[in-house]
């Protein structure tokens, strides 16, 4: 057997959080996914904004399994690092499987990170992304209550490839066997391993110390645990619809799951909201939306964003980790990344909310607007073809068409403060760092380098003049006869 690198959080803390736990979850992601013909590892391609990887992990953290334990093989530090990122440092051990030699080996590092443990341990793929949490719990409470080898079960149209679930004629399992070692009869055989166990840790231990990789494939199989609990502990059998536990191994699969998984979202919240056309309509897994709600066509709704009550989302909206608040109209091609919008707002259309932008209650932001780091105070209003960065704008304030906030001068971002009740006029360019006062006026077309007092009225304007007559002479220049051009003269 080849030697392993472990790279296991050891410390003190896991394995007494291990010890107290009733259920463990080893997710096996070691594999590289060759039939995605792609420079990245399987488990790291995205389904609906996240990696595959993290749809079993959620699904063990919603059972409360701890810890959680990711095997991983192929560009481990790409993979670790993308757990990290998600669920934070130390959140999911790791144990490296260098090389692949089938899911008993794998099952057999993973527990080695959970000493102490004497629980029920589900085993999950990180490339199976659309398993439900009824049907695992339903999977894990089968094991713990009958201290059997609990198995998922399906029944697929197309057998080809799955493992045979081998019964004797009580009906009893006595073994699974994979498709390329089984015989002709026991490849009519209907029902199929999906892969997913719960199993007692200490027997789990114990099976796959016996393993041996005397098949076709040369690789220690975690199947041939099954005849072992079939002659102690038992064996019990879950069945799931094939869709459930479809695993990923190429593009067109991870199109269709997403499929799968856009559609199980939207009918979660389809009793309580409308969505006109779910079809083309995203929502990513942590979406939440609340009553009465409105969704328009074309509509993309990601990461951590949360809709409130009563909020119409119109066409080509596209809306990431941001929070709508209730009664809200997102207008059509709004795009809104990591903001607040409060309730009773206007946005839109085809506005801009970059990351950090905070909107209070009824604020207006309209067409070509853009804003980033800003802060509108309630009922103010910047309906038009502006931008706001770095920007704290109080309440009330009208902010003019075409009005920009100068807030980077090459090195550095600098505020702009817009108090409560002030009006900024159109075309105005704002120099940060400034302050404009409490009901303060900016004139149209002004630039704004110094603070302006609170009431008063700024401008900075080229004095007008006035040409009388002008437009007269202007038609009568163009309006009289060309002079005739005379032929060059010739040298000769």
């Amino acid at each position: 057997m080849a030697t392993t690198k472990s790279a296991v959080n050891r410390s003190d803390k896991p394995r007494a959080k291990a010890a107290a736990s009733k259920l463990a979850c080893l997710v096996l992601a070691a594999g590289k996914g060759t039939r995605m013909n792609s420079n990245r590892v399987k488990v790291l391609h995205p389904l609906l904004g996240a990696p595959l990887v993290a749809y079993a992990v959620d699904r063990a953290h919603e059972l409360g399994a701890a810890p959680v334990v990711a095997v991983l093989g192929h560009d481990r530090a790409a993979v670790e690092h993308a757990l990290v990122q998600r669920y934070g440092a130390g959140a999911i051990a790791v144990v490296e499987q260098a090389e692949q030699l089938g899911t008993g080996h794998a099952v057999k590092l993973g527990l080695a990170a959970l000493r102490g443990f004497h629980g029920t341990v589900l085993i999950l793929y990180g490339d199976v992304p659309l398993l439900t949490r009824a049907i695992l719990r339903a999977l894990c409470d089968r094991s713990r209550k009958t201290g059997a080898l609990a198995v998922l079960t399906t029944r697929p149209a197309d057998a080809t490839g799955y493992g045979r679930m081998v019964r004797d004629p009580r009906g009893r399992v006595v073994a699974i066997v994979e498709h390329k070692d089984a015989t002709v009869e026991q490849r009519a055989i209907a029902e199929v391993n999906a892969g997913i166990y719960a199993a007692p840790a200490d027997f789990l231990r114990a099976a796959v110390r016996r393993l041996r990789a005397d098949n076709a494939q040369g690789e220690y199989y975690l199947t041939d645990i099954v005849p072992v609990a079939a002659r102690s502990i038992g064996v019990q059998t879950v069945a799931a619809d094939p869709t459930s536990v479809a695993g990923i191994n190429d593009r067109r699969q991870l199109v269709a799951a997403e499929a799968v998984l856009r559609k199980r979202l939207i009918e979660r919240f389809a009793a309580h909201a409308t969505f006109r056309d779910p079809a083309s309509t995203v929502i990513e897994p942590d979406v939440t939306i609340g009553r009465d709600v409105e969704i328009g066509r074309h509509v993309s709704l990601r990461g951590r964003t949360s809709i409130g009550a009563g909020t119409r989302i119109d066409d080509g909206v596209i809306l990431t980790d941001t929070v709508v608040g209730a009664g809200v109209e997102v207008k059509p091609y709004t795009v809104a990344s990591a903001a607040v919008i409060g309730d009773g707002c206007k946005i839109g259309p085809f506005a801009h909310l970059r990351p950090g932008t905070v909107l209070a209650a009824d604020v207006h932001v309209g067409n070509f607007v853009e804003t980033k780091k800003a802060r509108l105070g309630r009922g103010s209003k910047a309906n038009h073809l502006t931008y706001l960065g770095d920007a704290e704008v109080g309440e009330k304030v009208n902010i003019g068409a075409g009005t920009i906030t100068c807030n980077y001068n090459g090195y550095e971002k600098r505020i702009t403060v817009i108090a409560d009740g002030a009006f900024i006029g159109s075309d105005s360019q704002l120099v940060a760092p400034v302050r404009i006062g409490r009901r303060a006026v900016v004139a149209a077309g002004a630039t704004i380098v110094n603070d302006v007092p609170d009431g008063h009225l700024a401008l900075s304007r080229v004095v007008q003049t006035i040409v009388p007559g002008y437009a007269d002479k202007l038609a009568r220049r163009y309006a009289s006869p060309k002079p005739a051009q005379t032929e060059p003269k010739r040298s000769r």
